[in-house]
């Protein structure tokens, strides 16, 4: 018996489902399961010479190919994370890497991270539409309510795409983590279901050509949009 005490909401507690080996599309790129036989050499090439991509991560640089095939080869076979691999669309040319990880179905939480973004992709439409894609699938196909954004709260870059993404900032874990020999305070963003709906339409109204200039500079910030639609 809870007599007077304050308790939550009841919710549906039906499990979302667990990401599986889909390929989503947009008008920028397409993302598709991690296959090393397919993605690893166009991979290698995206990413080699550019050893500041790892500089946050636990893992990286790689010293060749053969290293980089290896850990591509485990990363593949893993469940959690599960990796998947940002493609232009219009060439196919695998461009980064994108995981989803701390997944817990039957509390309907799930997180975006692990990203590798290769020079080549970094601060591009197709960047920004990837996310869009993997947050419609986890809401609107998998069924979480709750979808979770960490970073080395030292990472400014990280920090500010996920407040730029719709990610509400909730907080840092201090000395949460020992990576690569050195403390990691981690800071920590969500997105909620509720909040899906106005995100989804910022998004939507960002991507549209029509806020796209001839030389493909943006009339409207998605940071705006969703700035605009906290406030209506």
């Amino acid at each position: 018996m809870s007599g007077d005490a304050p308790l939550g909401p009841i919710i549906d507690t039906t499990p979302a489902e667990r990401p599986g080996p889909v390929t989503l599309e947009g008008r920028f790129c397409r993302i598709e399961k991690l296959d090393p036989a397919r993605h690893g050499d166009g991979l290698w090439h995206s990413f080699n010479g550019h050893d500041r991509l790892w500089t946050y991560m636990a893992y990286g640089p790689f010293a060749d190919g053969s290293t980089f095939a290896n850990w591509l080869d485990e990363r593949a076979v893993m469940l959690d994370p599960y990796s998947y691999v940002v493609c232009d669309r219009a060439r196919g040319h695998p461009l980064g890497i994108v995981t989803y990880l701390e997944i817990r179905p039957a509390m309907r939480v799930i997180e975006m991270g692990n990203i590798v973004y290769s020079p080549g992709l970094q601060r591009s439409p197709a960047a920004t539409e990837a996310q869009y894609l993997l947050a419609r699938y986890v809401f609107e196909d998998l069924g979480y309510r709750r979808y979770e954004w960490k970073c080395n709260a030292l990472n400014e870059p990280s920090r500010r795409a996920a407040a730029r993404l719709g990610f509400t900032y909730e907080g840092t874990f201090r000395q949460h983590m020992i990576v690569k020999g050195r403390n990691r305070d981690t800071a920590w963003f969500a997105m909620l279901d509720t909040d899906w709906s106005g995100r989804k339409a910022a998004f939507e109204r960002w991507l549209d050509p029509a806020n796209f200039d001839s030389r493909g500079r943006q009339h409207l910030s998605l940071s705006a949009l969703n700035t605009e639609g906290q406030g209506s």
